[in-house]
């Protein structure tokens, strides 16, 4: 089923229910749904499943950003409200790859790409990246590669 008419419908849901946490998360990827389906990259109105995984993990991550700000500034309330968020829109994610099964990949890319050293970090992520796209975040296929070439 397509990102956005699962949102609508989820939508729906919410406000019948009168969750408004619910509603706020749901109304954000939304917004950002039709912020990038009236982007140039998008032809024909339709949103390219990887940009739609990109976009819902860039929702996350800036949800996690905020929430450990406001616990930095003493501010728990806040920080509860973008966890909770950042749950609701980590459900339309696909589920993540487990570790073990990530280092394998890594070690696989490292074997094809003939890498050594930190140097040829940039080439073993941009093929690890493409094969993990929505499956994996950045942040740990980047410590996996590090550990590997160090």
């Amino acid at each position: 089923m397509n990102l956005e008419i699962k949102i609508n419908e989820d939508l729906k849901q919410a406000m019948r229910a009168r969750d408004k946490r619910k509603l706020e998360a749901l109304r954000a990827i939304k917004a950002a749904l039709l912020i990038e389906k009236t982007g140039k990259d998008v032809s024909g109105g339709e949103i390219p499943e990887s940009v739609e995984l990109k976009l819902l993990q860039k929702q996350v991550k800036q949800r996690r950003e905020a929430a450990s700000i406001y616990r930095d500034q003493n501010r728990p309330d806040l920080a509860e409200e973008e966890e909770y968020q950042a749950g609701i829109i980590e459900k339309y994610l696909p589920g993540q790859m487990p570790e073990e099964e990530i280092e394998a990949l890594v070690e696989k890319a490292i074997a094809e790409t003939g890498a050594s050293n930190m140097k040829d970090m940039g080439r073993v992520m941009g093929m690890v990246t493409k094969q993990l796209a929505g499956k994996a975040d950045n942040k740990t296929i980047s410590g996996i590669v590090k550990r590997k070439l160090s």
